[in-house]
């Protein structure tokens, strides 16, 4: 079943059932004001952190219609017939109702028409800002005057925290109360001393409030809620509240000729009074608020427009010009903190996650990356290790570790993982690559917990001595707690084939910059080990696959002969990415996945799922879910990456349609999950429910279908000194184009495939001048440049 549709020209995704499998989400804001919001206006809202600095409440794991939201309300005051702005919470039959939610980069606009009343509200968080906007126009579209109730509301929390706010109700039930001003509901809360003072206010910048309410009872009545609130069906009686539930509510009775409009401009932040009646002052009529829709809507398609792409297949295009490069923001900014599955209690950064993030952005905004980049390395101990959990507090220099029972207090991370550190090596490789700032390998930037600055070359090079500087029984890097799959259990001591040839791969781009630095000693050092770490590898090589691991008691996991987990995904793409395989490996390693993992859906994380018991090296979940042989999406990304280094386009993009979210538009009740972005994991072929998918947006799904999209398939390969264009593609592929913005310059690229082949470039022209080979030198382009392939 189909509930919307892609608008490319507009950069949305537009809904037009309202009755989603489940709520389909889009973000607001930034690191300074987060903002969930579903196609029914569902969602919170959070000041820095999700965990601890949550403004409005929302209801994790339901679909009821009784759940908080940021919602307008209006009511026929002739009739006394009452719906909402969006379909739910009131769920009018949807033969009257009509609906249509646009999900656009930065904020959401939800309509609806119902007897004769059109609403179009604007949700969004305006640059810079620390709170939201709700802009509502009500046009009458009937050919009679009307006496209407419009109402805004939301249900504030008691407590930041969003564990405390429900669960500690003897302390944080008692802690507000709240008042009214001429046009807002101003909640103030009890505070220690020397602690920072928390008000909240939410605020009818634009309309006169005719009542309010203060109190959530109130508000909704005694066994009632959002559906049919009393104070909505009654009219609000101008109550605040003095302990118990908060809610920020008001009312504005208007009357509208046929064909009137009037607009609403409702403002909700955490702030001191004073600070927002300042800010609801500057919406007194709602020009600013269009004008900073305007601005936002500007800079980030601005940002999106940084690859343009156009091939024979719209999914593609959709996924890599708008939503996968949206998405791929979305976790960049937010990395696994808030979601409507992530209930907001991570409060920092995962430190492998948040690397690996970075890398989807790079192609776009590579001094945003630069900037994130420095953060994570400044999050790196001296020893070389990363911090598991990066607090958003974090101060370079002055931080505890896991060493330090502060630290562990805090995070509940008491040791450090085998692979965090591994992925600053490709992450910086591809910064240096895309920006040509081969000087940030200089920059000098302060370790974690030790008030010293080190070079970040010096930084890579303690991150590769930390890897190898303890080995297990098999001379192998050990797995310490983890590698990247957290639910594989193996020991402290335990070796992974993937942290393995992570390692390789990290000394071989380190190899590049100790070329470039003529550090000799440490080049002959970086070949010894590499020529070392590849020769133990090959006893990881089983048959026609490699192996998953080395648990600390001697078991081998991943072998063929294994009853469950004989098969694994990762080291076989891995041996691929990291250049260990040789040939002859490499295709049986991908032959392998294709026969024993892969189906309609994408490949699965290993095979067989193990059954009942977790058990040795084994993965939680039922049988083919989550990383118990689940259909794992990020490893897709790194799946579809090793089939285009070895010029498989038709295979890679088997699996990247199987990855695509937008693929699954035409039936989405089958995948559930939003048709616009990634998602964590999908069910395999064991389920009954196989092809659902779990754990929208926040995933590095995003970042490693952009990467392997970007470098893989469309072969965009900066370097140091230019680029290399070399598609890997499918062969019924016989012409696409591209636009890139690659150091200030604008690459116009056209590749042509009479031949239908799946790589490999013929002849490749730059503004009309044959080049040798398939590197591009900086020095050659212009500020505009044509660039022509033929495969």
């Amino acid at each position: 079943m189909k509930y919307g549709y892609f608008d490319d020209k507009n950069k949305e995704y537009v809904i037009t059932k309202p009755d989603t499998p489940a709520p389909w989400a889009n973000y607001l804001g930034s690191p300074e004001y987060g903002a969930i919001i579903s196609n029914n206006a569902t969602g919170y809202s959070f000041q820095k952190s999700g965990a601890k600095g949550r403004i409005i409440r929302h209801r994790f794991n339901t679909m009821s219609s009784d759940a908080p939201g940021r919602y307008i309300y209006i009511k026929d005051n002739e009739t006394k017939e009452y719906w909402s702005g969006s379909w739910a919470p009131v769920c009018k039959s949807l033969d009257e109702y009509k609906s249509e939610c646009r999900h656009g980069t930065g904020y959401t606009v939800i309509s609806s028409e119902y007897k004769g009343i059109k609403t179009e509200t604007t949700y969004f968080v305006p640059l810079g800002a620390t709170y939201e906007v709700w802009q509502c126009v009500v046009t009458n579209l009937s050919s009679e005057e009307r006496n209407l109730s419009v109402f805004g509301a939301c249900e504030l929390v008691n407590h930041n925290s969003a564990i405390d706010d429900q669960i500690d109700l003897q302390c944080t039930l008692f802690l507000t109360r709240s008042r009214f001003g001429k046009n807002y509901v101003h909640q103030m809360h009890n505070y220690i001393k020397g602690q920072e003072p928390k008000e909240r206010f939410f605020g009818f910048a634009e309309g006169g409030v005719t009542a309010f309410c203060g109190s959530r009872d109130d508000f909704l009545g005694l066994y009632r809620g959002y559906n049919n609130p009393k104070g909505v069906e009654e009219g609000l009686g101008n109550e605040t509240n003095y302990c118990m539930n908060s809610v920020g509510a008001l009312q504005s009775d208007i009357t509208l000729k046929s064909g009137e409009s009037k607009t609403f401009t409702f403002v909700l932040g955490q702030h001191m009074e004073e600070d927002a009646i300042k800010i609801l002052d500057t919406y007194k009529t709602s020009v600013r608020a269009r004008e900073q829709l305007a601005e936002l809507k500007a800079v980030w398609h601005n940002r999106l427009n940084g690859l343009t792409v156009n091939t024979p297949d719209e999914n593609f295009n959709t996924m890599v010009n708008v939503w996968n490069a949206y998405n791929c923001f979305m976790t960049f900014i937010w990395s696994r903190a808030a979601s409507l599955v992530y209930c907001g209690l991570r409060n920092g950064f995962g430190y492998r996650d948040t690397v690996q993030d970075i890398q989807g952005i790079i192609h776009l905004e590579p001094e945003m990356a630069r900037e994130q980049i420095e953060f994570m390395l400044s999050a790196q101990t001296s020893k070389g290790a990363g911090l598991p959990l990066v607090k958003y507090t974090h101060n370079p220099g002055h931080e505890d570790t896991p060493d330090d029972d502060s630290y562990v207090r805090e995070t509940a991370h008491p040791h450090y993982r085998g692979d965090d550190v591994l992925w600053l090596f490709p992450t910086v490789y591809k910064y240096i690559s895309e920006s040509g700032n081969a000087a940030f390998l200089d920059k000098q930037i302060s370790w974690a917990e030790i008030d010293e600055s080190a070079s970040v070359y010096e930084h890579l090079k303690k991150a590769l001595e930390f890897t190898v500087s303890e080995r297990g029984a098999h001379g192998l890097p050990i797995n310490r707690l983890s590698d990247w799959n957290d639910s594989l259990v193996i020991g402290m001591r335990g070796e992974t084939s993937f942290v393995a040839f992570q390692t390789i791969y990290a000394a071989k781009i380190l190899k590049e910059y100790a070329e470039e630095k003529s550090d000799t000693e440490y080049i002959k050092y970086l070949d010894e080990l590499i020529a070392e770490l590849t020769e133990k590898t090959e006893a990881l090589w089983n048959e026609d696959r490699y192996i998953r691991a080395y648990h600390e008691n001697g078991e081998v996991i991943g072998e063929r002969t294994n009853k469950t987990a004989s098969m694994w995904l990762n080291p076989q793409s891995w041996s691929i990415i990291s250049g260990v395989a040789d040939s002859e490996k490499a295709k049986k390693a991908m032959d392998s996945v294709e026969r024993e993992l892969a189906c309609e859906f994408g490949a699965h994380l290993m095979a067989p799922p193990h059954e009942g018991k977790t058990l040795t090296g084994g993965s939680w979940g039922n049988k083919t879910t989550k990383e118990n042989g689940g259909i794992f999406s990020q490893p897709q990304g790194w799946l579809i990456l090793a089939e285009t280094l070895l010029g498989n386009g038709d295979r890679a993009y088997k699996y990247y349609q199987a990855a695509c979210p937008a693929a699954y538009n035409d039936r989405a009740e089958l995948r559930t999950m939003e048709p616009y972005v990634h998602g964590q994991f999908i069910e395999g072929s064991s389920s009954p429910f196989s092809g659902r998918a779990h754990v929208h947006w926040l995933t590095g799904t995003a970042s490693t279908v952009m990467v392997a999209s970007v470098e893989g398939i469309l072969g965009i390969k900066p370097s140091a000194h230019g680029i290399v264009i070399e598609p890997c593609i499918p062969s019924d592929w016989k012409h696409f184009t591209f636009e890139k913005l690659f150091r200030n310059k604008k690459l116009c690229v056209s590749v042509n495939n009479p031949d239908g082949n799946q790589k490999g470039i013929k002849k490749l022209t730059v503004n009309g001048k044959e080049i040798e080979g398939k590197f591009i030198s900086e020095e050659i382009l212009k500020e505009t440049n044509e660039i022509v392939i033929t495969m």
